[in-house]
């Protein structure tokens, strides 16, 4: 099933069911997602229902305009760091030493609102360093405290595609104090759909990967297409590490991190500050500037048909 929320003068929009090619949709029996996702065991056999009927032809038009990101806000947003290679890059730009340690990274951002794929994203300084990140991330019912990752995977119940925004110029000093990010993790943005695992097929992975090419471009020009398959640990074993030791809440997004490819140089990058790094590494200095007030960045992960199952992150960065 494909779900999508549209802009209704409410924080947390109105449900829909979306058919596979975006014209079409049918309006939940909930009001919003994360009470379908609090209610999934209930809802989901209605949902799925509509999802058939939607895609057999019924209901009204889409309005691409009204798209909000399928979850507009929730109650916990924690981000991975499962790309190997994107996390040694990311040591070398920003001059730290390699993390000692067998178990996932992973940070907790804001979860109180995350920007529609659409949205102009406005930012107060560029000598921030405003900086994309596209990566996938994955929507959980109510998860167990202590649960393993072969149960973590039954706790999946949608997938989504991300742009965590970051600023770099920032980034160092927080890491620095040991206690986190705050200021250099401003709100992400989320593709318009969120899809369920069975409607990737096979690009939903048996090892809980979306094994897709996120495509990406900055100011109309190509920047990269790595793969998704590439993460060193899947998704189960980044919600097991997550629920060690608590209980997550039903509408809870883990992301994947940076999508990031050991063969940058034919596959590219997924943000700017992998791309610095990089360069530092085969000349010694980074010549990619940080996003200026007025480029535009697009996201879309593609099945080998052309299918973007998730839609599109298209933005403008603006000043505040």
């Amino acid at each position: 099933m494909r779900l999508a929320t549209l802009a209704d003068g409410t924080p947390d929009g109105s449900l829909v069911l979306a058919s596979r090619d975006g014209t079409r949709c049918l309006k939940a029996p909930v009001s919003n997602l994360l009470n379908a996702i609090e209610n999934w065991d209930v809802l989901e056999p209605q949902l799925a229902a509509l999802a058939e009927r939607v895609e057999a032809g019924e209901g009204e038009a889409l309005d691409p305009a009204r798209l909000l990101a399928p979850l507009p806000r929730t109650w916990q947003w924690l981000d991975g760091s499962a790309f190997g290679t994107h996390g040694h890059l990311m040591q070398i730009a920003f001059g730290l030493p390699p993390v000692e340690s067998e178990r996932p990274l992973m940070y907790q951002g804001m979860s109180d609102r995350f920007y529609a794929g659409s949205a102009d994203i406005p930012f107060l300084d560029e000598a921030d360093g405003i900086d994309f990140e596209g990566e996938f991330g994955v929507i959980l019912d109510a998860v167990p405290m202590g649960v393993t990752p072969e149960e973590a995977a039954g706790h999946i119940k949608l997938v989504v595609q991300i742009n965590d925004w970051s600023l770099r110029a920032i980034a160092p000093a927080e890491m620095k104090t040991g206690f986190g990010w705050v200021q250099a993790k401003p709100a992400c943005s989320m593709a318009p759909f969120a899809v369920s695992p069975d409607a990737l097929g096979a690009q939903w992975t048996d090892t809980g990967r979306v094994a897709l090419d996120l495509v990406v471009e900055r100011s109309g020009q190509p920047f990269g297409h790595a793969n998704g398959a590439a993460m060193d640990v899947g998704f189960p074993e980044l919600v097991a590490h997550a629920a060690r030791t608590r209980d997550l809440v039903a509408g809870t997004i883990i992301g994947s991190g940076t999508v990031s490819s050991p063969d940058y140089e034919q596959v590219g990058s997924s943000c700017i500050s992998e791309v610095r790094a990089i360069e530092m590494i085969a000349s010694g200095a980074a010549s990619s500037p940080f996003l200026q007030f007025g480029e535009e960045v697009f996201m879309e992960a593609r099945t080998r048909d052309g299918w973007a199952p998730f839609g599109t992150i298209r933005q403008k960065v603006v000043p505040a």
